[in-house]
């Protein structure tokens, strides 16, 4: 590993461990030293805000920050196209629109939704929207024009979504329209097992599938005089994108530009795109963006809580409109 690369891994490790530190310890209720290095350590002093609230939030940020990541770089890899990503191409509006429908459906009769049952939902969503892009994509080849399908996909998905939620009941419509904006908050430990299950398997299988990937960004001839299987690779490409977006949109809602933004920001980082390397610099990469993007919506307005997805728009939009200005000036 090169100086460079070791460099910019022991960054990320740094920003990590602080902003975990930092959304443990920083909150509109304040502890003690002592009381923190209970609650840290699991001691018997330790205070159960944090063991049972800000702990399991801090996690969820980790894991489905870095799934985000992870899920944007395989859509751009499908794709062959840099804005490419859960949120741009609408893809997590249609998880949100089938998870919606279930919650709605649900609770409406005081059922009891399983968080295997949402990520189902949520999965099923992603890859009906994932189909309705890839026949965009086939009529639309520029950028521009991708991302403003993807857009409408997402204003379409975001007018069912409302529709749906007419028919909830007064009760459940303040946790639906929070959970719609995208947040954090609420999760729990149980949850929090659920989606380590789900999201660490499909990112370890994600990295062993870096040296296929590395082939296919020269081409799908390249790939398949490499012996890659194109159709089977594309297939897993889709499948363990929606996988990765849908788990994240079934427990925190559609969070915004993180899958197109932390990417871009990984690639000039360590001025590489190897797989090999860029797999776990957007999972980390990913993980440090949404810590410190919460960290900011729970604090900047406090006790005022803004939507993840506002804080992350803040800082991803920007990145996104200069991708499209520098494609905009090669073509």
């Amino acid at each position: 590993m090169s100086k460079r690369y070791t460099a910019a891994f022991s960054l990320l490790i740094v920003l990590l461990v602080l902003f975990m530190v930092l959304n443990v310890a920083i909150g509109s209720v304040s502890f003690t030293a002592q009381e923190l290095i209970d609650s840290l350590l699991f001691r018997p002093g330790g205070v159960a805000i944090i063991q049972k609230i800000r702990y399991p939030r801090m996690i969820s940020a980790l894991l489905m920050g870095g799934a985000l990541s992870v899920s944007g770089f395989l859509l751009q890899t499908f794709f062959g196209n840099p804005i490419a990503g859960p949120f741009t191409l609408g893809i997590s509006s249609g998880a949100k629109v089938v998870v919606s429908v279930l919650m709605v459906f649900s609770l409406s009769r005081g059922l009891h939704i399983s968080s295997g049952g949402m990520i189902l939902a949520a999965f099923v969503g992603s890859l009906l929207s994932m189909g309705v892009v890839m026949l965009l994509s086939r009529q639309v080849q520029r950028t521009s024009g991708l991302v403003v399908s993807g857009v409408m996909i997402g204003y379409i998905c975001s007018a069912i979504t409302d529709f749906v939620v007419t028919f909830a009941s007064d009760a459940n419509i303040v946790n639906l329209h929070n959970w719609s904006l995208g947040s954090f908050s609420g999760l729990y430990w149980e949850q929090v097992w659920v989606m380590t299950l789900v999201v660490l398997p499909v990112l370890l299988f994600t990295f062993f599938l870096s040296k296929p990937i590395s082939a296919y960004q020269m081409g799908e001839v390249y790939a398949q005089n490499m012996g890659v299987n194109i159709k089977v690779f594309r297939f897993l490409l889709i499948l363990l994108s929606s996988i990765l977006s849908g788990c994240v949109t079934a427990f925190a809602g559609p969070i915004s530009f993180v899958g197109v933004a932390v990417p871009h920001l990984m690639k000039g980082l360590f001025s590489t795109a190897k797989p090999i390397v860029i797999i776990p610099a957007c999972f980390l990469g990913g993980a440090v963006f949404c810590l410190g993007c919460d960290l900011l919506a729970r604090t900047c307005f406090a006790p005022t809580e803004l939507s993840i997805s506002s804080v992350t728009a803040v800082f991803g939009a920007p990145i996104v409109i200069s991708i499209m200005l520098r494609r905009r000036r090669g073509e």
